[in-house]
């Protein structure tokens, strides 16, 4: 049966597994999460950082589950009917299941990492890529030591492109990851004082980044931000792991992906660039100069895949936001609207600056004012006073009016800004809910943004629940 993403014999030989009850011919799909595990799909028992995933497989079975992949030492847990693969290692076969889908890929395949800019990026590639030919890409950020194995068991056989985001936030991270993808493009979006806590330095945190060239199949190509200050870190290591394509994008003059012009607009910009040589002018549907500068990625990645660069172009103006990434809704506050735009999924110093500047390109209404509500961002070790204080400086660039602040780290920006640019500070965003709500009025932009533990979503939702709205419309170029 075509529709078959794995038959039950492919996954056991692959796997090793030994089987138990009577299975089905084969699977539609893969899922670790029994609460939306769908209809023919396997069901892999992973044991996470807080669940065990054995704890559900009777309810995914229930929910229809067509078969659970299990550990030995748990087996006898189950019913002698149950229908399963038994493993050793549960994620290390989901692992072995992922080096037997790269096997049987014919599609061209690209990687992309970066301290910023990664699921963006990776969307934009889908975007791009799906309009030329069948493309798989990476769910949401899984982009570590389950979500790659897991988005490459998922690819299905047959289709043309294959995007997969890699993350890390440790030395050695990568490696196994891109070893497993294989790709035939690799893309750095930049390299940024992201997760100094773990590093000595910036060059220790581009050589992280640049584990990724060791899986790039022979003959494969890099793509390097001619920008950022480890450009020339990262493009020696790849000659020296004997990678002659290098593929630079920027605004420097001997970007192969260059840059020429972009104008910067509430909720798109208009870029001219050249592209490996093509001069081409077009829209991007979303805002801020990093989403212009990543947009070379884009396109060079694209057409190092064989994809048209001229209809890659014209499908940028179609990207959508990934959520907590900048998407925007439209808030009905009173008689009018105000503006929310939700960078809630994550932050560093880098995609902070970022969102500043989109919120200071933001419009507003005749009252209407620029309101920033920020969170600590994490794992910027001994740096993280100094990183936090230093934002005061976007905040007064981009003629933000207004800034909450919330967390601990946040502190230091709230003591560093001047008195009328003090909204509100409170330790938690559970307790700055109240604050953000009481001050909101028709014709604002509210940016929301913070690392992911910070929870700042908690204030991104209360904002949508007390002012219900829609998505809000793109302005026209």
């Amino acid at each position: 049966m075509s529709s078959w993403l794995w038959t039950s014999a492919a996954m056991a030989e692959a796997m090793r597994a030994a089987t138990q009850g009577t299975l089905p011919d084969g699977v539609t799909g893969l899922s670790i999460d029994s609460r939306t595990i769908g209809k023919g799909e396997a069901y892999f028992a992973i044991k996470g950082d807080v669940h065990d995933g054995h704890a559900f497989v009777e309810a995914a079975l229930k929910a229809g589950a067509g078969l659970a992949v299990v550990e030995a030492a748990q087996r006898d847990k189950f019913p002698a009917d149950a229908k399963l693969l038994v493993v050793d290692d549960v994620l290390a076969a989901l692992v072995d299941l992922a080096h037997a889908s790269r096997k049987r890929l014919g599609a061209q395949i690209i990687a992309v990492t970066g301290s910023v800019g990664k699921t963006s990026t990776k969307e934009a590639l889908r975007r791009v890529l799906s309009a030329q030919g069948t493309t798989h890409a990476s769910a949401a950020s899984f982009n570590n030591h389950w979500g790659v194995p897991l988005s490459l068991a998922r690819c299905p056989a047959d289709v043309r492109f294959a995007i997969f985001e890699i993350g890390m936030n440790h030395s050695g991270e990568i490696t196994p990851l891109v070893r497993m993808v294989r790709p035939h493009v690799a893309v750095i979006t930049t390299v940024e004082p992201v997760h100094l806590e773990f590093f000595s330095g910036i060059e220790a945190i581009a050589d992280a980044k640049a584990e990724i060239f060791e899986g790039v199949e022979p003959g494969g190509a890099v793509v390097l931000n001619r920008d950022n200050s480890q450009f020339a870190r990262l493009q020696k290591r790849a000659k020296k792991l004997g990678i002659n394509r290098i593929i630079s994008f920027g605004e420097h003059k001997t970007a192969e992906a260059r840059l020429i012009d972009v104008s910067l607009h509430a909720t798109c910009s208009a870029v001219h660039a050249d592209i490996l040589d093509h001069d081409i002018t077009y829209k991007i549907s979303m805002p801020g100069r990093h989403m212009a500068m990543n947009s070379l990625a884009v396109l060079a990645g694209a057409s190092l895949l064989g994809a048209d660069i001229a209809r890659a172009a014209l499908s940028l103006s179609q990207l959508e936001a990934p959520s907590g990434r900048g998407v925007r809704r439209a808030l009905e506050v009173g008689h009018g609207e105000a503006t929310l735009i939700d960078e809630s999924y994550n932050a560093n110093p880098a995609s902070m600056g970022a969102a500043l500047n989109v919120l200071g390109q933001a419009k507003v209404g005749a009252h209407g004012r620029r309101i920033a509500v920020l969170g600590d961002m994490l794992e910027l070790g001994p740096t993280g006073p100094d990183l936090h204080r230093s934002l005061a400086e976007a905040v007064t660039a981009n003629r933000i009016d207004l800034v909450y602040c919330c967390g601990p780290l946040m502190r230091n920006l709230w003591d560093a800004l001047s008195t009328g640019k003090r909204g509100g500070y409170a330790e938690s965003s559970a307790a700055l809910e109240a604050q953000v709500l009481a001050a909101i009025r028709a014709g604002d932009a509210i940016m929301v943004k913070g690392s992911l533990s910070s929870k700042m979503k908690v204030i991104v939702s209360a904002l949508e629940k007390r002012f219900p709205g829609k998505a809000a419309h793109e302005e026209a170029v």
